[in-house]
Order: C-alpha cells, then sequence, then structure tokens
C-alpha cells in the first residue's frame, strides 16, 4: 500500500536563506534512504540534505538557485507502507540484541583498552563513548552507533583488540524489534508506518552534542555515509580538508586523517586543547561595499604555510640593541670609487653579513639546528646567509654561501646578481636553501624596530631598521653618532637571552669597528 509523503529540509543548523546549487535526483528517481536529494550552500558551506526513508519521487518542490531554510518544502514521495495486521502480527517479547563492534580504526591492530565507560544495564545514547582504546602514540574513544541497553560485556580494561572485535551487545532502545534489515529490493515493500522524518540523521537539539558534533561538523561537505563513519570513529568533519569534487570529504579522507592523528599522537577525539586554534570566521564584505578579490601571488601562497609552521612550532623571543655605526658608515664612503671600478656598490648590508658571521663564530649555537625529536643540536661548520629581499609578489630569501671566504667586493656583487633574480622571479629552489641564518633589512624604508619571524630550521633572524643620528653621552659631552637599530629574533628552545644579548653584543661592537674583523 503506497501513501505520498512530503520531505521538507531537516535541521541545517543556525543556517537561514540557503542557496540551493544542486537537485540530484528527479521526478520518477527511485531514492534508498540516506541517499542525497540536494545540494545546499551557504557562504561558509556546502551541505547534502539525505531521504529520510526510501521512495519514489513524484513531485520536486525547489529547483537549483531558490533559497531555502529548516522546514522548508522538498518534494513529494511515494513511499509503501506495510498492512496493519503484518505489523500486529510481530511477537512482542522478540527483541534481538545487537553486537557492537570496534569500527575501522586504521591501520593499529592489537591497541589495548584502558577505560571500559558502560557497565551491564546502563542505558547509553548514539555517540556516547563505551571504551578508550590506547596505542604507543594517541588514545581513542569508540562511540556507540545507536541507542540502547548494554545487556553484555565482551571485553575488559587491558584487553588487546583490532578492528571488528566485539565490545558489547546492546539491546535497542525501548526493547524494539531490532529486525534484520530487508533486502534493497524489498526495503520499500517492507517498511511499517513511517515514523516522523529523522532529518540526516542529526543529534536533537534537546540531547547532549557529542564531542565532535561541532559547527564545524555540521558545516562540513561530506554525505551521510561519510559524516556517519565519521562519527563511527569519532572524527571531527570540520578539521578534515575534503579531496572530493567541490571539496567533498570522502571516506577516504576520514581514514586518512584518522591514520594521521594517531601517528601524530594527537587525540582523534574530544574538544580541541590547547593547541587546537579556532579558525577566523569567513565574512561576507561586499555587504559593506563594493569589493575586489585578486589571486594571493604564489610567493605569499608558498611562504604563508612556512611562516605559520615556524609561529606556531618555535617559542620566539625578540631581542633589541643598537649599533654605532659612524666609522663603517665612513669607511663605506671611502670605499665607493673602488667599488664603482668593480661596478658593484658596497651597502652597510654586507658589513652587517660580515660582522654576523663573526658572531657566529663565537657562539656557535646560533649556527645550528635543533633535530626534529628535539633531542640534540646539529651545528654547522659552513657559513651561509639568508637575505630576505622584497618583490613584487612576495618576500623571498635567497641564501650566499660560504660568506665567510668572500670578500666586501664580492659579497655587493653576489648580493646584487641574487636580488635582480628575485625580482625577476628567476630564483631556483637550490638558491633558497642551506642557510645558517637570516637577515631581514628594512633599513632602505624605515622603522625603529620590529619582530621578523624565525626561518625555521634556522635558530635566528636579524632585522635591520633605519639608522639615524642620535645625540651620544661619550662621558663629558653628548656627541653625534650614527646608531644601526638591530632586532634579534631566536628560538627560545636553543637560545636564552643571556645568549641573545652577548650575540648582539658581539655584533654592536664588531660594527662599531670594523677592524676586529681582522683579529
Amino acid at each position: 500500500m503506497a501513501k505520498q509523503e512530503e520531505i521538507r529540509v531537516p535541521d541545517i543548523g543556525d543556517f537561514n536563506d540557503v542557496e540551493v546549487i544542486e537537485v540530484l535526483v528527479a521526478v520518477g528517481d527511485t531514492v534508498t534512504e540516506e541517499q542525497s536529494l540536494i545540494t545546499l550552500e551557504s557562504d561558509k558551506a556546502s551541505l547534502e540534505v539525505p531521504a529520510p526513508r526510501a521512495g519514489r519521487v513524484i513531485e520536486l518542490k525547489l529547483a537549483i538557485g531558490d533559497r531555502v531554510a529548516e522546514g522548508a518544502p522538498l518534494l513529494v514521495l511515494e513511499v509503501d507502507e506495510a498492512p496493519a495486521e503484518s505489523v500486529a502480527s510481530a511477537p512482542a517479547s522478540s527483541s534481538v540484541a545487537t553486537e557492537i563492534l570496534v569500527p575501522d580504526i586504521g591501520d593499529f591492530d592489537d591497541v589495548e583498552v584502558i577505560e571500559v565507560l558502560v557497565a551491564v544495564g546502563d542505558t547509553v545514547v548514539e555517540e556516547q563513548s563505551l571504551i578508550t582504546l590506547e596505542s604507543d602514540k594517541a588514545s581513542l574513544e569508540v562511540p556507540a552507533p545507536r541507542a540502547g541497553r548494554v545487556i553484555e560485556l565482551r571485553l575488559a580494561i587491558g584487553d588487546r583488540v583490532s578492528e571488528g572485535a566485539l565490545i558489547l551487545l546492546l539491546e535497542p532502545a525501548g526493547g524494539a524489534v531490532a529486525a534484520p534489515a530487508p533486502p534493497p529490493a524489498e526495503a520499500a515493500t517492507a517498511a511499517v508506518t513511517p515514523a516522523p522524518a529523522e532529518p540526516a540523521r542529526a543529534v536533537p537539539r534537546d540531547a547532549p552534542l557529542p564531542a565532535v558534533e561541532k559547527q564545524g561538523f555540521r558545516r562540513a561537505h561530506a554525505s551521510p555515509g561519510v559524516r556517519r563513519f565519521a562519527r563511527e570513529l569519532g572524527a571531527d568533519l570540520g578539521r578534515i580538508d575534503g579531496s572530493g569534487p567541490k571539496g567533498r570529504v570522502l571516506k577516504e579522507d576520514v581514514k586518512s586523517w584518522v591514520k594521521k592523528t594517531l601517528s601524530a599522537g594527537a587525540p582523534a577525539v574530544g574538544p580541541a586543547s590547547g593547541a587546537g586554534i579556532p579558525p577566523i570566521p569567513e565574512v561576507d564584505f561586499s555587504q559593506f561595499g563594493d569589493i575586489e578579490r585578486v589571486d594571493l601571488p604564489r610567493i605569499k601562497r608558498l611562504t604563508g604555510p612556512h611562516l605559520l609552521r615556524a609561529w606556531l612550532n618555535l617559542p620566539m623571543v625578540t631581542h633589541h640593541d643598537e649599533a654605532d655605526i659612524t666609522a663603517m658608515e665612513a669607511f663605506g664612503k671611502s670605499l665607493k670609487a673602488e667599488a664603482e671600478q668593480r661596478g658593484v656598490r658596497v651597502t652597510a648590508l654586507v658589513f652587517i653579513m660580515k660582522a654576523v658571521v663573526d658572531a657566529l663564530r663565537a657562539y656557535p649555537q646560533f649556527n645550528a639546528a635543533l633535530s626534529v625529536d628535539g633531542q640534540q643540536l646539529i651545528y654547522k661548520k659552513y657559513f651561509n646567509v639568508g637575505i630576505a629581499v622584497d618583490t613584487p609578489n612576495g618576500l623571498v630569501v635567497p641564501v650566499i654561501r660560504g660568506v665567510d671566504g668572500k670578500s666586501l667586493f664580492d659579497l655587493s656583487a653576489e648580493l646584487a646578481e641574487l636580488s635582480g633574480k628575485a625580482r625577476d622571479g628567476k630564483l631556483g629552489p637550490a638558491d633558497m636553501q642551506g642557510g645558517c641564518i637570516s637577515i631581514s633589512s628594512l633599513g632602505g624604508i624605515g622603522g625603529t624596530a620590529f619582530s621578523p619571524i624565525v626561518n625555521a630550521p634556522e635558530v635566528a633572524i636579524l632585522g635591520v631598521t633605519r639608522s639615524r643620528m642620535q645625540p651620544v653621552w661619550d662621558g663629558s659631552a653628548f656627541i653625534p653618532r650614527l646608531m644601526l637599530p638591530l632586532d634579534l629574533t631566536y628560538d627560545h628552545r636553543v637560545i636564552d637571552g643571556a645568549a641573545a644579548a652577548r650575540f648582539c653584543a658581539r655584533l654592536c661592537q664588531t660594527l662599531g669597528d670594523i677592524r676586529r674583523l681582522l683579529l
């Protein structure tokens, strides 16, 4: 016996007036339960709406481009219902227990059970944690795939399990019959009188949300089957990058994320810890006025993640100092004629490079790198200096090698050549590798101080801003001196404040009397 049922848009979170970007079925199509019907897209995410039950589409109530909210008519579905007497004939006492198994936990076998979070007789809700598993790298809670009452536990603390191991027997909620699912061809005819629509199998608003059912989970672009799979593993869809069309999260993406999370030693479930950084919400700026979208230059797209990684992983501190470069400036001017004959221009930067190498020799921990496990320092026996170059497309850092063995004129020529290649976009990967320390100079632009970001895996970077004449007390009078601001940012895991102060003192001493490079 067939009946018609109007299917409406389910609870889609705190979204109203959401655009329909895809209609995935047509009139006459036969759909199965959980099959996607339409795709909605807000300014932040896409969401597929599944069919709450099987049936045949006899009327569509919306089209691509329509804007809908929760409760809007979606389509009319013709569903079959079993005769009432077939329901009455089912024995009331035929409640069947369901076996709850360990779901797919990636490439992990023989994982220890460290907590059993329920007991025989407990009533559990869908997504409630049942047990906690622990590998040698991370812990993972296994949630209940459905509600019910625990009638038997099949494991205990200390047991070691793998995918498919039996956790417990669950009596369906209310002692309802848990009859085996009918074959797909008979699913429509075997269904009893349909209950009210259970849209997208969302957690009811009045029920406590599980740890992973956050805004990011609800807004993620994924099919109902993938959402169910992610909930079984306790994976947060809001933190998984999708590899499918339009960024859709696939089952393989969920598996990869779980494996990566367990291998990295981070918990796969539960709310974000101190290391979990909430994303900046997207804003529709067009609502405030005219806007223009321009692609971020490729250099900035590539360097941005590197800078963010360094910022998040390195405890960075910046030490500020000033060097008296009055004599150095005079010496540089005296070289102007000879430099012109050689076709180069000697700037303060080449003197700074030489002084930095002298300080690296005196304090070798600045010419080192920290091993990945954080247990060893790797000292470098060479002196390569990276120079940050401003280009129309963004900042790049070519590396000048063997600074200790080159003259001021050699360094000036090489610096001019690399800077030209950087501005023309002709630097190769080899030109930007192998640095020991970097220098970022804003002297040609201005400023009094700044805090540069360490170019990891280096452990320090020197910032330089514009020099200026200042009155300096010499013990009896104020005299005008050309002072150069220096800003040394360092990785505090390797370098402490006292070492940074000594490094800068050495640097200032050398720049104050450039003859010290001959010692």
